[in-house]
C-alpha cells in the first residue's frame, strides 16, 4: 500500500503548551527561569511570519527547540510533521537555520570549501551542487569573497554567505536570526529581495527574528510577539502598529529654515531643529505613504534630503505590554 508520507502535509511549525525552563546557581540558591512558558502556535507551510521580542524573550530557546538543539520542559512542538529530537537527522535536512552569532561554514576554510563540504553533508548531486551554488553566488553577490577565509570576511560579507549556506539544499523551512545584521542599506534589500524570490519560487517557509523593523515589514504578512517566553500578539504588522500606535517617521531636511510642517494630511508634526531646517512628521501608515507625504510637503518647502526612521521593535513590544496595562486609544494625526 502506497501513500504520501505524514510529513508532507500539515504544518510547518506547530507548538502546544511548549514550554522550557533553565535551572541556575545564584549564590546558594538555586534558582528557575522560564525562558519560554507555554507557547501555542501554529504556521502553515509557506508561510513568512517574523517572530520578535526584547532581548531575552525566548525566541532563541523557541528555535533552539524547534531543530532538536533542546528539549522541552514540557509541552510538544513539531516542525515539518516530525519530532524535532527523536527525528533530527532527517529534520536537518529539510530546515536551513542561521544564527546570527553561530557560523555554520568552516572558519580558516574559504567560502567556497564550505559550500562544498555542505553540499557533500545535505548528498547533492553534482549538477545540483554546481548550479545552486552558482545561483546563490549570483544573488547574493559572494564572488567578490568567494576564495577569501570566512575569518577575514567583514560582518555583512559573513551573513550572506550563511543565509547562502541555508539555503544550499533548498529546505523546506529557513529559520533566520538577525540575518540583515551588519548589512549596508543597499545589501539589506538584496537579500530581502531574495527571501521573497526563494520563497514565491519554492514555496518556502520562513520564520525570522529580527531586531530590524523593515526586515519584518517587507518579508512578513504575520508577526508573533513573545515577552518572556509568553506570546502577547499573533497578527499582521498593520495590526500590532494600530494597536500600539508605532509610527513611521519622515525626517526631512530643507534648503531653507521654514515654520512648523503642520496639517500636512494624514501626520503629525513631531518636532523642528535647526530653525526648521530639520523637521520629523509621523506617518499614519494606514491612511498615507511615505510617498505621499513627501509630496504634499515638497509643495510646501524645498526638501534637500529625507529618512525614514521604521519603529524600533523593543520599543513596540514595551508599547504592546503599556497597552495591555493601560488601554488607552493610539494617538490620532
Amino acid at each position: 500500500m502506497t501513500g504520501t508520507s505524514s510529513t508532507e502535509h500539515g504544518p510547518a511549525i506547530r507548538t502546544e503548551g511548549l514550554t522550557r525552563r533553565f535551572t541556575r546557581r545564584e549564590g546558594l540558591k538555586r534558582v528557575t527561569l522560564t525562558a519560554v512558558d507555554d507557547l501555542t502556535v501554529t504556521v502553515d507551510r509557506g508561510e513568512s511570519v517574523g517572530y520578535i521580542g526584547a532581548n531575552g524573550a525566548g525566541k532563541s530557546t523557541t528555535i533552539k527547540m524547534l531543530v532538536g538543539i533542546l528539549v522541552p520542559t514540557s509541552g510538544t512542538a513539531t516542525t515539518l510533521g516530525r519530532a524535532p529530537l527523536r527525528e533530527r537527522v532527517a529534520l536537518v535536512r529539510q530546515v536551513g537555520v542561521v544564527f546570527g552569532q553561530r557560523s555554520q561554514l568552516w572558519w580558516d576554510l574559504p567560502v567556497a570549501e564550505s559550500f562544498r563540504i555542505l553540499a557533500a553533508v545535505h548528498e547533492l548531486s553534482a549538477d545540483d551542487e554546481r548550479s545552486r551554488t552558482e545561483e546563490l553566488r549570483e544573488q547574493l553577490e559572494l564572488g567578490p569573497f568567494w576564495t577569501t577565509p570566512v575569518r577575514q570576511l567583514s560582518l555583512g560579507q559573513r551573513m550572506r554567505a550563511e543565509v547562502a549556506a541555508a539555503l544550499l539544499h533548498r529546505p523546506r523551512l529557513v529559520i533566520l536570526d538577525e540575518p540583515t545584521i551588519g548589512l549596508d542599506v543597499v545589501s539589506k534589500q538584496r537579500l530581502r529581495e531574495f527571501l521573497v524570490a526563494e520563497r514565491t519560487e519554492h514555496g518556502t517557509t520562513l520564520l525570522l527574528t529580527t531586531h530590524d523593523m523593515g526586515d519584518v515589514q517587507r518579508l512578513c504578512p504575520r508577526v508573533l510577539v513573545v515577552d518572556h517566553g509568553r506570546l502577547a500578539y499573533d497578527g499582521s504588522l498593520e495590526g500590532l502598529s494600530r494597536l500600539v500606535g508605532a509610527q513611521r517617521v519622515l525626517v526631512v531636511d530643507l534648503d531653507e529654515p521654514a515654520g512648523d510642517l503642520v496639517g500636512i494630511p494624514h501626520t503629525n508634526h513631531l518636532g523642528s531643529e535647526a530653525g526648521g531646517l530639520r523637521q520629523r512628521l509621523a506617518v499614519d501608515s494606514d491612511a498615507t505613504t511615505v510617498a505621499a507625504v513627501l509630496a504634499a510637503v515638497t509643495d510646501r518647502v524645498a526638501v534637500r534630503d529625507l529618512a525614514v526612521e521604521e519603529p524600533d521593535i523593543e520599543d513596540v513590544v514595551r508599547r504592546l505590554y503599556s497597552a495591555q496595562r493601560d488601554p488607552t486609544p493610539p494617538p490620532s494625526y
